[in-house]
């Protein structure tokens, strides 16, 4: 057989398999049955913030609103891949379709990119908040709240407009093996048989422009509240100023380190268990640990959720 009738049989396919997570496992079972209940706790724990900041008027500000917004990326991300991943386990199938694989891939392009401006947004949000709290109800008024927030999301959808279809349109020549459990655009590259080497090249300056300008913005924000922190007489109010600060860091670390080590180091730093591992920890227990650390770390929220508690208590209790 020729190289050119190896390579036309190769890209016939249309469809791709998911190596996934559970083929380096040696309890499947046991895995899965964590993944689902992780899952659950992600779905539950952000609904339930969406909830609580949608109905007490006391959560009706801009960072709240901000957080909402997070917890509905937390909930697509973790959505568009362990759904799938669980039941391919349970049927016992590995196929993924190229239309679909296409759709994963852009759907979590754009829902990381929108996050990645997102946390710049709030970090910007805790700026001025803090630099400027006479000023806060005029530079963050309601239309400049959903500016942000549109603009996060269209920018996160750029991303995805652009990186996903030249993606999927290199040729596949070589095994139709995905070394991940969902596509990754780094994942689905190396099947590629052409030369990817400017795309690559291509991809690492457009994360670095989308890196780039959310950590400025970040790093000076923090630069200015920490200098503000620091002048501040009232020890009560350092300390509620970097609580809420701490919380949203805690989050931007646990969020950029996974991008950065994704889709900025060199493919030399690079293996298919290390980067599974790293996906796992910024699609399945990022969107686990964002609520639990905006609303442990808050009273304003813990404070919500016990007012709801009372009032389904009270619900139950007229039933009886």
């Amino acid at each position: 057989m020729d190289n050119t009738t190896w390579v036309a049989n190769h890209t016939g396919r249309s469809d791709f398999d998911l190596m996934g997570l559970f083929s380096h496992s040696k309890h499947p079972t046991l895995l899965c049955v964590v993944i689902f209940v992780v899952f659950l706790m992600a779905l539950s724990g952000n609904t339930i913030l969406i909830l609580l900041i949608h109905c007490d008027v006391h959560l009706h500000n801009p960072m709240y609103f901000f957080i909402t917004q997070l917890s509905l990326m937390d909930v697509m991300y973790i959505s568009v891949t362990v759904p799938k991943m669980l039941m391919d386990q349970v049927m016992g199938v590995k196929q993924i379709s190229a239309p679909e694989c296409g759709m994963q891939m852009f759907l979590c392009l754009t829902v990381g990119g929108s996050e990645v401006f997102l946390l710049a947004a709030m970090a910007y949000d805790r700026y001025v908040a803090i630099c400027h709290p006479l000023r806060y109800p005029i530079l963050m008024n309601h239309r400049v709240c959903l500016l942000l927030v549109s603009s996060s999301w269209l920018l996160g959808s750029v991303d995805g407009f652009m990186l996903t279809p030249i993606t999927m349109t290199f040729p596949f020549c070589r095994s139709r093996e995905i070394h991940h459990f969902f596509c990754e655009v780094p994942a689905v590259m190396k099947l590629s048989c052409s030369d990817t080497s400017l795309y690559e090249t291509l991809m690492y300056l457009c994360c670095v422009f989308m890196l780039l300008i959310p950590v400025t913005v970040i790093s000076s924000s923090y630069s200015f509240i920490l200098f503000t922190i620091h002048r501040m007489n009232s020890a009560e109010g350092r300390k509620k100023a970097f609580a809420t600060c701490s919380s949203h860091m805690m989050v931007v670390i646990l969020f950029y380190g996974a991008a950065i080590y994704t889709y900025m180091l060199p493919t030399s730093y690079h293996n298919p268990e290390k980067d599974m591992i790293v996906s796992v920890f910024y699609t399945i227990l990022t969107p686990v640990l964002n609520p639990l650390i905006y609303s442990l770390r808050n009273k304003d929220v813990t404070r919500a959720l016990k007012k709801m508690l009372n009032v389904v208590s009270v619900l139950q209790e007229s039933i009886k």
